[in-house]
C-alpha cells in the first residue's frame, strides 16, 4: 500500500443506515476494518491522500465523499445504484439463505452457499470498478469490501 494511495478512514452516513441484524453489524464492521487494513484508493489526475470516504444514500443514488485524511473535502461523485439493483437483490436473497444455513446446514451446503455468495460478491466488485472508472482507482479487493458497506446502506434503503 502506498503512502498516499490509501484510505485511513471509512465512515457510513448514519441517517442512510438502517439497523441491520448481528451477522450484518460483524460484516459491515469487519469489511470497515479490512479496508482500512488493505485497500488501493486513488484519484486520476490528483497528487493528494491519503484519504477518507463518506457513503451516504441521498435521493436514492450513492454519494460517495472523498475528503483528505484531516477531513477537508476534495470530491463528491453521485453514482447510480441502478447497475447495482440486481446484484444487490441476488446478494441479500443469498446473504439470508448463508445465515440461516450457518445454524442448521451441513458444512458442505455452507460452502456451496457461500461459493454463490462470493460470486456474487465479485460481480458486483467488477463492476463498482466500473462505475468508478476515472473517478476513483481502486482494486478489486477494496471494491468487494466497498460493496459490502454500500450493500450495508441497503439494508435501510
Amino acid at each position: 500500500m502506498s503512502e498516499r494511495n490509501h484510505l485511513v478512514a471509512v465512515t457510513l452516513d448514519e441517517a442512510s443506515l438502517g439497523r441491520g441484524s448481528a451477522d450484518q453489524e460483524h460484516e459491515r464492521a469487519v469489511a470497515i476494518y479490512d479496508l482500512i487494513e488493505r485497500n488501493h484508493f486513488a484519484l486520476p489526475d490528483f497528487d493528494g491522500g491519503p484519504y477518507a470516504v463518506h457513503l451516504a444514500l441521498v435521493e436514492r443514488r450513492l454519494a460517495f465523499e472523498v475528503k483528505s485524511a484531516d477531513g477537508g473535502p476534495v470530491v463528491t461523485h453521485h453514482l447510480s445504484l441502478t447497475p447495482l439493483k440486481r446484484i444487490i437483490k441476488d446478494y441479500e436473497l443469498v446473504c439470508d439463505s448463508y445465515y440461516a444455513a450457518i445454524r442448521t446446514a451441513t458444512p458442505a451446503q455452507i460452502e456451496a452457499i457461500d461459493m454463490g455468495r462470493r460470486g456474487l460478491h465479485d460481480e458486483a466488485a467488477v463492476l463498482l470498478v466500473e462505475r468508478l472508472a476515472n473517478k476513483v482507482e481502486i482494486d478489486k479487493e477494496t471494491a468487494r469490501r466497498l460493496f459490502t458497506l454500500i450493500y450495508a446502506l441497503h439494508w435501510k434503503g
